[in-house]
């Protein structure tokens, strides 16, 4: 469920504010009040997660002063101004300073919940752009969205880290869905450029005339700049570098030629190349191919990461479970075998589709995850093949999944796991930390 976000009510009039305040709570609102616009600033941050309405006419600090204070803590804050009658010349001005829009007293308020489902709307996506831009840009952050402890997983993040200091090009290879976009974030995310600009372009999006205005120019104006330039000094990162034509291939080269050592601009090329017997280094230009793949990263299909299969399907169906109001559906040993088992040719990005669809199952109260499987066995055919794997690694991957379940739904009570699972505290103990499992993490 989608939390309420807040309205912050300001008014000097008690029966103006309380009446205001009623109404949105009625209509799902999280509401504050306020006396005063000194007061409300003390509790508006650049940050608050919702809107505010005002009164134009205060005594002490009055709403045209307070609305310019909050502009200044935050300019994206939407601010609905209530004005008195003949008082739409002053709300005029307000909207010119930045107010999100105005209502003259005595007011419909019906419209009043209007504006404010606008006006959150508009708050809730530019919170969530903000969030996202911190998350892009903190390399811990994105290195723990890598799930996954298995030996291909560990190597794929000390690659990410020590590429990442480097200040060469870098080449992403693996099939689709694996995850490249995600790790040339995070490659950009833990070097030096972190705080520099970060421009993806995919080239299969764009025919060639688009594409190279787009890259190269040459127009340049403030609503379009080229990407060379727009990421001059950080990280230009080209997905699908395969779909380059040997022109546009050309005049990369020379770009790349003319920075110099160390680069200006560092690029990331993605190569999503899926034609058999083929490789990045058949259809690029070798002097291109060499200077992009002078250091190279490989990101694992999902079929060689073992038991990160079972962490993500449970983690993933633990978010979708909580965004559907539902309980997450229980894996059994046989199902877990099963999904260890698959082939995954869609990799994580059919691993979500899976999950998100049992959830559904679940709630629905019918299916398993086995028929789902079964299904995406019957879309993808011919289906690729897995080498068998030995009975030990199932075993130890189901009972690795059920602990941590366990310890999950129990947010970390060792007596309450213990009774569950019927063990010893000791054995439990040596079988957390033969799984890499630690306590402080489920509290």
């Amino acid at each position: 469920m989608t939390k309420a976000m807040k309205v912050a009510i300001v008014d000097d009039e008690k029966d103006m504010r309380q009446s205001i305040s009623q109404w949105l709570a009625l209509s799902g609102f999280d509401t504050e009040t306020f006396a005063s616009a000194e007061e409300a600033l003390k509790s508006l941050g650049s940050d608050y997660p919702g809107i505010v309405v005002s009164d134009i006419k205060m005594p002490g600090m009055d709403g045209m002063q307070f609305l310019k204070k909050l502009k200044g803590v935050d300019s994206s804050l939407p601010v609905i101004m209530i004005t008195g009658h003949g008082d739409v010349p002053m709300a005029v001005e307000a909207m010119r300073v930045g107010a999100f829009d105005f209502l003259e007293k005595p007011f419909n308020p019906d419209r009043m919940t209007e504006l404010a489902k606008r006006a959150t709307q508009a708050r809730r996506l530019i919170l969530d752009n903000r969030a996202l831009r911190k998350e892009l840009s903190d390399g811990s952050a994105l290195i723990k969205k890598l799930i996954g402890q298995s030996p291909a997983m560990e190597r794929l993040k000390e690659d990410i880290l020590d590429l990442g200091q480097a200040d060469g090009h870098v080449l992403i290879e693996g099939e689709t869905g694996t995850g490249k976009t995600l790790v040339a974030h995070a490659l950009h995310a833990v070097g030096a450029r972190a705080n520099k600009k970060f421009v993806l372009i995919s080239c299969a999006a764009y025919d060639e005339e688009t594409l190279t205005r787009r890259i190269f120019g040459p127009a340049r104006s403030d609503e379009n700049i080229p990407a060379i330039e727009e990421a001059r000094g950080g990280t230009l990162v080209l997905e699908d570098i395969e779909a380059l034509s040997s022109q546009l291939q050309s005049r990369l080269l020379t770009a790349i030629n003319d920075q110099g050592t160390p680069a200006e601009t560092r690029i990331i090329a993605i190569c999503n190349l899926q034609e058999q017997n083929k490789t990045l280094e058949d259809v690029l230009r070798p002097d291109l191919f060499y200077r992009l793949a002078a250091l190279r990263v490989v990101v694992p299909p999902l079929r060689q990461r073992g038991e990160d299969i079972l962490t993500l399907f449970t983690r993933l169906g633990e978010q979708f479970a909580d965004e559907y109001g539902c309980d997450a559906p229980e894996v059994t040993a046989q199902e877990a075998a099963q999904l260890l088992q698959a082939p995954w040719p869609g990799n994580v990005r059919q691993l979500i589709n899976v999950a998100e669809r049992a959830v559904l199952q679940n709630r629905r109260g019918s299916g398993s995850i086995a028929s789902l499987l079964m299904a995406d066995v019957e879309e993808t055919k011919p289906a690729m093949t897995t080498e068998g794997k030995p009975l030990k690694e199932f075993v130890e991957a189901f009972e690795r999944m059920l602990i941590d379940n366990t310890m999950r739904r129990h947010r970390g009570s060792i007596v309450s796991v213990m009774e569950e699972l019927c063990l010893p505290r000791r054995t439990l103990n040596e079988k957390m930390a033969k799984y890499g499992l630690q306590r402080s993490d489920y509290l």
